[in-house]
């Protein structure tokens, strides 16, 4: 049998100057995550399945990698770290009255098609913020969302937000049943106008709702995007949502970030559990987004836990390839000093070697070969 020595699908290795490089990306992001007082967790690859179910987890069940134990226990590799950290923090801060900052790092697993080069294993850095729901810590996060972008080389890109309580609020008043609504989402986050129109048209409602549902996929831009939605509607919690979202734009100036900020209330998830705003930054080289987060203020109930909870996930790899198209340069320090010995001199050079390494130099020893 011809021996395999190649990866499976959807799995690289990384070597040479590609890993030196990552190395240094995740540490650049790291001092930035702390900088805002985030501190690192560490979470197990797998967990109980039951730790990503559907109401909890991102992924559906079938892109997950499956196993059991040997008590028969359905196990799961960890297909993001959301679920397995709010687990965690129902688990050891529960008595915990002051606000939580977590971050992490670490590879997740997706048993998915690897269309368009998407992985199956990855890397993921990113953070959980606990215990506070104000509009300040909703801008915090979108502060550090700027700031780890930029610490990483890029200069331009923009923090795509959205609100699901005003989609929420106006879809409450509308009345439709949880199929037409989960459709409706859809039809709306592609963005596909006559998909909508046609859809709204068969629904019995106001004609005030109707028209804001077709302006849904293109209310996308900057801060004057937020006054016309209020003045599409005047259902109050529809109004209160982007009254936050006004709030946190102000926030966001102090921080002198704002210009890396846009609005798309058309930007809705399949993710039921989304309680607040939703964000996605992109960038020019990769259609993929190079950040993912927001609010979700009900999940730790599922573990016993009541906080609200705001957080954001970072692929790695899709930043460095969005870093590679555009020639932005990841330093890394190759500089190394070489050491030649034989069997005469190997202590003298060994010591050499290792006042070198204490100086914070790399050293490689190089043994000659006798003629």
């Amino acid at each position: 049998m011809e021996r395999m020595i190649h990866t499976p699908e959807g799995v690289r290795d990384v070597y040479n100057g590609e890993c030196a490089k990552k190395q240094v990306l995740k540490q650049k992001l790291h001092q930035v995550l702390q900088s805002y007082g985030y501190e690192d967790i560490e979470t197990p690859s797998f967990e109980y399945f039951d730790v990503f179910s559907r109401e909890i987890g991102t992924t559906p069940s079938r892109e997950l990698y499956k196993f059991f134990d040997k008590e028969g226990n359905t196990l799961a590799l960890r297909p993001d770290f959301t679920p397995s950290i709010v687990r965690a923090v129902s688990m050891y801060f529960m008595e915990e009255k002051n606000p939580i900052r977590l971050c992490y790092s670490g590879s997740t697993f997706q048993n998915i098609n690897s269309y368009r080069g998407r992985l199956r294993e990855a890397t993921e850095m990113g953070v959980e913020f606990f215990g506070d729901g104000s509009a300040a810590a909703d801008a915090e996060v979108l502060a550090l969302v700027v700031d780890v972008l930029k610490a990483s080389g890029l200069t331009e890109f923009q923090v795509s937000v959205g609100e699901v309580e005003f989609f929420k609020a106006i879809v409450e008043e509308a009345k439709m049943s949880e199929e037409t609504v989960n459709e409706l989402r859809s039809l709306i986050s592609q963005k596909n106008y006559f998909g909508v129109e046609e859809l709204i048209e068969e629904q019995p409602m106001k004609e005030e709702l109707k028209q804001i549902f077709l302006r849904l996929p293109q209310l996308f831009g900057g801060i004057e995007i937020l006054e016309e939605a209020k003045s599409l509607t005047s259902n109050e919690k529809a109004r209160a949502a982007i009254s936050r979202l006004e709030e946190i734009y102000k926030i966001l100036s102090y921080y002198g970030c704002e210009k890396y900020i846009s609005f798309d209330l058309g930007m809705l998830s399949k993710y039921h559990y989304y309680t607040g705003i939703i964000f996605q930054a992109f960038t020019y080289g990769t259609g993929e987004a190079v950040v993912k987060g927001g609010r979700y203020d009900h999940l730790l109930q599922y573990f016993g836990k009541s906080s609200p909870a705001i957080g954001f996930a970072l692929p790695l790899e899709n930043l460095m390839n969005a870093l590679n198209r555009q020639n932005i340069a990841i330093e890394v320090n190759e500089e190394v000093s070489y050491i030649s010995y034989d069997e005469n001199n190997l202590k003298e050079a060994v010591q050499k070697a290792q006042s070198l390494r204490r100086e914070g130099k790399k050293v490689k020893m190089i043994r000659e070969e006798e003629a």
